[in-house]
């Protein structure tokens, strides 16, 4: 029985490494060795964000973490621009139309970014914005947005706070959270972090605790007052995800044997192109462009004359190879081809070999191993620089 191989946009696959962390005996959150953990384990996850500030560890998924950032920066009645470029920018405009946040939704197409100048162009007749919400990396689409230069349009522009969804792109994306001048940045264990689902972590700028210590939350498990108090002590107000932040310090060696954040990001980057180059040279459309494109997923359309779900259920019950199909109105339409986190260029030139066979067994017309030969040539390019 071959094993499942997982390119998803999330859950990914875990390292060895990480699985045998994990599995140590169980320890109390209440302890001097839980302190030394948390303590030295959110400090080595700084990097990631590109922050100087806490990291704030909550036992829960990414959404709740986004929840969290919205109604305890927020309050119902005041307004709010939501940028969603695809499901979980809707994601966004959702939680704060249920806190009963007024939404101004700033909506591209999907397969779009958004652009400085769209952000210019929507802020100008709008005034007393409290917050704008925005997707770095937006899994549905396998967009990358460009966060640095939105921040710098919310910082010069407004008053308002920028909090963003770095779900899917932290861990395998570049992000300067200080420098570019983000409030909350939120993200997941379960994409480029290489962990299980259940651990969300965020890092909030000095100038968004301002504002949430003036902003009455009517939360108490997503109290963010209370989980920087805690921190201050080096644990949690309740629970955490113990064996989680285990796996996480386990995270941070392998970060740290390749070379530190800016390798791990570099790799991300010659991922996507080798699957981008190797679906062009197979005729095989790409939904974004080179220039938005994410580095940890890449939205594929159905290659031409192949129904897609057939194509996917081929590939995984033949050749145990699995990919994401599309959301919404996207379903049906493209796959997305998880590259993030424990993937590395040898995982690229195996998936892309099969998905050459799967085409080949579905009588799809093209030459064989263009694709691997394209993937090949981006991934030998890489290692003469």
């Amino acid at each position: 029985m071959y094993p499942n191989i997982l390119r998803h946009p999330g859950p990914t696959p875990i390292p060895k490494k990480v699985q045998l962390a994990m599995n140590q005996d169980m320890i109390s959150h209440r302890t001097r060795e839980f302190v030394q953990l948390y303590q030295d384990t959110t400090k080595r996850v700084r990097p990631l964000f590109g922050t100087k500030q806490d990291i704030l560890l909550l036992p829960s998924g990414g959404t709740a973490a986004l929840e969290a950032a919205a109604l305890n920066t927020v309050s119902p009645g005041e307004e709010v621009v939501v940028i969603t470029v695809g499901a979980f920018g809707d994601y966004f405009v959702s939680i704060c139309e249920k806190h009963g946040f007024q939404v101004h939704k700033l909506e591209k197409a999907w397969g779009e970014a958004c652009t400085e100048e769209d952000l210019i162009n929507f802020l100008k007749p709008l005034s007393n914005i409290k917050a704008v919400f925005a997707t770095y990396n937006e899994t549905s689409t396998g967009i990358l947005n460009p966060i640095e230069k939105l921040a710098h349009v919310v910082r010069t522009q407004t008053d308002a706070l920028f909090i963003v969804d770095g779900i899917s792109g932290i861990g395998g994306a570049p992000a300067e959270m200080d420098n570019w001048g983000i409030d909350i940045l939120v993200t997941g264990s379960q994409k480029a972090l290489m962990l299980p689902p259940g651990l969300a972590l965020l890092s909030i700028s000095e100038r968004a605790w301002k504002v949430i210590e003036n902003n009455h939350t009517p939360s108490y498990y997503l109290n963010l007052l209370s989980y920087r108090e805690w921190a201050l002590k080096g644990m949690t107000p309740n629970t955490p995800a113990i064996s989680l932040i285990v796996g996480l310090s386990s995270v941070c060696d392998l970060i740290e044997e390749e070379g530190g954040f800016s390798q791990t990001v570099a790799r991300h980057e010659v991922m996507k192109r080798m699957v981008r180059e190797a679906m062009k040279s197979l005729s095989i459309g790409l939904l974004t462009t080179d220039v938005y494109g994410s580095p940890t997923i890449t939205a594929i359309l159905a290659p031409e004359g192949i129904e897609l779900s057939s194509f996917l259920g081929h590939l995984k019950k033949k050749y145990n190879l699995d990919f994401a199909g599309g959301l919404g109105h996207l379903q049906g339409k493209i796959f997305r081809f998880g590259h993030m986190g424990y993937c590395f260029p040898s995982d690229i030139l195996e998936a892309v070999s099969l998905i050459e066979a799967g085409l080949q067994d579905l009588s799809y017309s093209f030459e064989l191993g263009a694709g691997v030969l394209a993937a090949q040539k981006v991934f030998l390019s890489s290692q003469r620089k």
